[in-house]
């Protein structure tokens, strides 16, 4: 079994990974709209209904994804536990490089470091303009009053 063969593995896992912190959003799989929770499951019924042939090692991905979620997060935020699987040094030091330079932005859609990247995008002041063009004055719709 090499590795293209796991593949589908990895994007169910990265799936599942991606989806538990948007529990309850809706999301649309082909043109169905589902859970969120939902979609990695939809992935796997999917690959079965057209005879993907990846069905296990999709299975495999999800239980590892899960195993994953449990020993990282749900066991130290509600077990009262540790971590047992933490992030290496090398990764979380360079996520913060990353996060440093702006090349990394937030969770909640602020950019980490607006004068590290040299430029605003206007998404602290949670408007889609930068904020130059705030100051060219109050604009005009064309063909208006």
């Amino acid at each position: 079994m090499g590795f293209p063969q796991l593949l589908p593995g990895l994007i169910v896992a990265l799936a599942y990974t991606a989806c538990q912190d948007k529990r309850g959003a809706k999301v649309t799989w082909l043109v169905l709209p589902v859970p969120a929770q939902a979609l990695p499951f939809c992935m796997i019924l999917t690959d079965f209904m057209f005879g993907g042939g990846h069905v296990h090692v999709q299975i495999l991905g999800l239980l590892a994804a899960h195993l994953h979620d449990f020993l990282t997060r749900l066991w130290p935020e509600f077990g009262g536990g540790r971590n047992l699987w933490p992030t290496p040094g090398f990764l979380g030091w360079f996520t913060q490089l990353l996060r440093d330079y702006g090349f990394i932005i937030s969770r909640s859609g602020q950019e980490a470091n607006s004068r590290a990247s040299g430029r605003s995008t206007g998404a602290l002041t949670g408007s889609v303009l930068p904020e130059s063009w705030k100051t060219r004055g109050p604009g005009r719709r064309l063909g208006g009053d």
